[in-house]
């Protein structure tokens, strides 16, 4: 399974959260299984420690990468061919963030794990 971990799910899964279900946290941890953290999760946790509403034992420039690699989970790169996927994406949800992340799961053929239902308002693949 190639999986795209949404930002909250990642944030749960590394500091053990217990609101992250067994089955997403055995998937991320099957090593037959391609897990990827996006540029755009690094990108919103930043934002978001910068505006004070995402506290994080280290400056999240270092904290988040040391955290992917600690926990074997593969940088997924913002592209250009991901972004051009925004264009037939309807508004149906408004964080741009996650419709970043919706784009670059269907660009590259991601199951996307979120709790987010907004997310499932779309034809993505998502558990």
């Amino acid at each position: 399974m190639k999986v795209l971990l949404d930002t909250h799910i990642f944030l749960w899964f590394i500091i053990g959260d217990t609101r992250l279900s067994t089955d997403i946290r055995d998937t991320i941890r099957t090593p037959d299984n391609e897990v990827y953290l996006s540029a755009v999760s690094v990108w919103e946790a930043i934002v978001k420690y910068q505006l004070g509403k995402l506290p994080l034992p280290e400056h999240p420039g270092m904290y988040l990468p040391k955290q992917r690699n600690l926990h074997q989970i593969t940088s997924l790169a913002l592209d250009e061919s991901s972004v051009a996927q925004l264009a037939n994406l309807p508004p149906l949800h408004r964080d741009p963030f996650d419709r970043m992340l919706i784009c670059q799961a269907l660009q590259n053929g991601l199951t996307i794990a979120t709790v987010d239902a907004a997310i499932r308002a779309y034809s993505v693949s998502v558990m």
